[in-house]
């Protein structure tokens, strides 16, 4: 079993930066794949970004790519996403994801986080 557990949401203004936060509980977090997905008022979650376990191998989705970073620190347990120049349309609900390949679907994940809200105000 692994617990996620998400921080660094918050409200910020189109145009500025948050970064998101993942600790994880489990001692093997090095081999793990790590994603972040978002959730917006009614749509369905969708990928953000993911993260090989060596950090060697990133991959975004486009609507994000160039504006957000995704990074780990195995020795803390740690994922980050940094998201820069934020839009409106990225509000949602942020959450982080565990599994054991590079995969873009979050049904894939094998454990979750409960999520981090972000509002970015127009």
């Amino acid at each position: 079993q692994v617990q996620l557990v998400e921080s660094g949401g918050g409200l910020v203004q189109a145009g500025g930066s948050l970064r998101l936060s993942c600790a994880a509980s489990k001692r093997t977090f090095s081999n793990y794949v790590m994603g972040w997905f978002r959730q917006a008022p009614g749509k369905e979650r969708e990928f953000v970004a993911v993260i090989s376990s060596s950090s060697s191998y990133r991959y975004y989705a486009n609507s994000v790519r160039g504006r957000f970073t995704i990074s780990r620190d195995n020795a803390k347990k740690t994922v980050y996403l940094q998201m820069n120049s934020l839009k409106p349309e990225d509000t949602g609900v942020y959450y982080c994801a565990c599994g054991t390949g590079l995969f873009t679907e979050w049904g894939q994940y094998d454990y979750w986080g409960q999520g981090t809200q972000v509002t970015v105000s127009s």
